[in-house]
C-alpha cells in the first residue's frame, strides 16, 4: 500500500471522525479535568491518608505511653509470669482496643499478652525489637535510656502500628499492637469517593467541552459551507457577521475575500468574453476575404503549369497559406463555439467501421492505415464531429508516427474504443501532459508547421461533447491515441419551461 493510500485510508471513517476539531476540543477538555481531578485526588488522598493514620498512632501511642508508666510501679521486683499477665492486661484496658506483650529476659518460658492466642513476642518485627532494646547516651537533650518506638506492619493481611518501649533498665519490655482496620477501611471510602468525584469531573468537563464546542464550531461550520459554496462558483456567497470577536473579524475577511474575488472574476469573464467575441468577429470577418481568395488560389493553382517557371512557386506558396489560413480561421470558429457552450451534436446511429472507412477513403489513406473495425458496432453520434476526431487522430498518427498505422475498435460494455497506434518514436514524456493543449508544439523551433496546434484540442472537445474522452500514450512501438465513446448518448437536460412544466 503506498503512502498516498494510506493517507487516504486515514482521511475518511473513523480516523476521520477521530480527528474532527470537536472530538479534539472534548478529548483535550477531558484529558485536563482528567488530568487535574486526578491530581487533586491523589493528594487530599494521600494527606487524609497520613493524618487519619498519623492521629490514631499517636493517640495509641501515647495512652500505651501513659498506661504503662502509670501500672508498672505496681509489677513487683522479682515479678513472675502472672503478674507480667497482669500488666499486659491491666495496660491494654484503656479503651482504645490494642493489645499489650510484655517481655522479660528473666522469665524466658513467660509470654504475658493480653491476647496469648494472637500476640506473642514472635510477632514484633525484629527491627524494633532491636531499637526498642538499644539503650541510648544520655545527654542535656536526651534524658532517657530507653525511647518509645514504633513500625506500621501488616500481620496476617491486616494493619496495625506496633510500638515498644523498655520499662526499666533491667525490667521487662513492653509491646503494643493497634489494629488499623477501622483507619483502612475510612481510607478506602475516601478513596472511593474521590474516584466518584473525578469520573463526576470528568463527565462535567466532557459536557462543558461540548457546549463549547458548539459555540465555537458553529460559526467555523458555517464558515467551511461558505468556502465550499464559494468553491463551488457561488461567488454571491456571504456571511453573517455576529458580534466583535476573532470569529466574527474572520467572516467579515472572509467576506471581502468574496467580494474581491467576484469581482475579479467577472472582470476576467468580460475580458474572457471580449476576447471570444473578438476572436469570433475577427473569425466570421476573414471568412468572406478567404472565400474569395481561396476560389482565386483555386484557379491558380490549376494554372501554375502553364505559368512562367520563376512565378509557380510563389503561386503555389499562396495557395498553400491560403488554404493553412482557411483550415486555421475554421478551427478558431469551432474552438470559439466551444468555448461559447454553442457547439451543438447533430446525433445519429452509425456503424463506426463505416465512419471509419469513411474517413480513411476520403483522405486517401487506405494504403497508410491497417482497419481493425467488426461491423455492427452502433452508436449514436454526431458523424460530422466524429470524422473530425478520426482525421485528426490518424492524420497525426501518419505527420508524425509514420505509417503503417493500426486502427482497432473495439466494444466494450456499453462503450466503443477505438485506439490509433502509429510506427513513429513515440512522445516524448514531457509532451505527453501538453499534447491536447491549445497551440502546443513539441517542437518549439518549429513555430511556423502545417499544424495550428489546434488539432488535437479540437478532437478532445469534439470527444467530450459525446460524453466521452480522448487519452494518449506510448505502446510498445510509436503513440496510441484511444478514443472512448458512449454507445448511446444521455438525454438532454430539461429546459426552463420543461422543469417549470414538472414542476406544477
Amino acid at each position: 500500500m503506498t503512502d498516498q493510500q494510506t493517507t487516504a485510508r486515514f482521511s475518511s471513517g473513523p480516523w476521520r471522525r477521530l480527528r474532527s476539531l470537536r472530538v479534539r476540543l472534548i478529548a483535550v477538555f477531558a484529558a485536563v479535568a482528567l488530568l487535574t481531578a486526578v491530581s487533586a485526588s491523589g493528594i487530599a488522598y494521600w494527606l487524609n491518608r497520613d493524618a487519619v493514620l498519623k492521629r490514631a498512632q499517636d493517640t495509641a501511642l501515647n495512652d500505651f505511653r501513659v498506661s504503662l508508666s502509670r501500672n508498672v510501679s505496681n509489677l513487683p521486683l522479682n515479678a513472675t509470669c502472672e503478674d507480667l499477665n497482669a500488666l499486659a492486661s491491666t495496660v491494654a484496658s484503656s479503651g482504645l482496643s490494642y493489645d499489650v506483650v510484655v517481655a522479660d529476659p528473666a522469665l524466658p518460658n513467660c509470654v504475658a499478652s493480653s491476647s496469648p492466642t494472637q500476640y506473642t513476642i514472635a510477632s514484633v518485627p525484629t527491627a524494633l525489637r532491636t531499637a526498642v532494646g538499644k539503650p541510648r547516651e544520655l545527654t542535656e537533650s536526651n534524658p532517657y535510656t530507653y525511647h518509645l518506638y514504633w513500625q506500621r506492619q501488616n500481620l496476617d493481611g491486616r494493619p496495625f502500628v506496633i510500638g515498644g518501649t523498655k520499662v526499666v533498665t533491667t525490667g521487662p519490655t513492653a509491646y503494643m499492637f493497634k489494629s488499623l482496620e477501622n483507619e483502612r477501611a475510612d481510607l478506602n471510602t475516601l478513596g472511593w469517593s474521590l474516584a466518584i468525584a473525578t469520573l463526576l469531573a470528568l463527565i462535567g468537563s466532557a459536557l462543558l467541552a461540548q457546549a463549547a464546542s458548539a459555540t465555537v464550531l458553529r460559526p467555523v461550520k458555517r464558515l467551511g459551507d461558505a468556502a465550499r459554496r464559494l468553491g463551488e462558483g457561488h461567488l454571491d456567497t456571504r456571511l453573517e457577521v455576529e458580534g466583535s470577536d476573532e470569529l466574527a473579524d474572520l467572516a467579515r475577511t472572509f467576506n471581502r475575500t468574496a467580494e474581491s474575488l467576484h469581482g475579479q472574476v467577472e472582470e476576467l469573464s468580460a475580458r474572457e468574453a471580449q476576447s471570444r467575441r473578438f476572436v469570433a468577429d475577427m473569425s466570421h470577418e476573414l471568412r468572406t476575404p478567404l472565400t474569395a481568395m481561396t476560389a482565386v488560389t483555386d484557379i491558380l493553382e490549376d494554372e501554375a503549369e502553364s505559368l512562367d517557371p520563376m512565378i509557380e512557386p510563389a503561386v503555389r506558396l499562396v495557395v498553400s497559406e491560403t488554404r493553412r489560413l482557411s483550415d486555421l480561421v475554421e478551427n478558431l470558429m469551432e474552438v470559439t463555439r466551444f468555448d461559447a457552450g454553442t457547439a451543438r451534436l447533430v446525433a445519429d446511429e452509425v456503424d463506426i467501421a463505416d465512419l471509419l472507412m469513411s474517413c480513411i477513403d476520403g483522405r486517401a489513406w487506405y494504403d497508410a492505415v491497417e482497419l481493425d473495425a467488426p461491423r455492427g458496432i452502433l452508436a449514436v453520434v454526431d458523424p460530422r464531429r466524429l470524422d473530425v476526431v478520426f482525421a485528426n487522430l490518424i492524420g497525426n498518427a501518419l505527420k508524425h508516427g509514420g505509417s503503417p498505422v493500426r486502427v482497432r475498435v473495439r466494444e466494450e460494455g456499453d462503450t466503443v474504443v477505438v485506439a490509433v497506434s502509429d510506427s513513429g518514436p513515440g512522445i516524448p514524456e514531457d509532451v505527453l501532459p501538453h499534447v491536447f493543449d491549445r497551440f502546443y508544439k513539441a517542437d518549439k523551433g518549429r513555430a511556423r508547421s502545417e499544424g495550428s496546434g489546434l488539432g488535437l484540442s479540437i478532437a478532445m472537445a469534439n470527444a467530450q461533447i459525446h460524453g466521452g474522452s480522448i487519452t494518449a500514450a506510448n505502446g510498445e512501438v510509436g503513440a496510441v491515441f484511444t478514443l472512448t465513446l458512449p454507445l448511446t448518448q444521455p438525454p438532454p437536460p430539461p429546459s426552463d419551461d420543461t422543469a417549470e412544466e414538472s414542476a406544477r
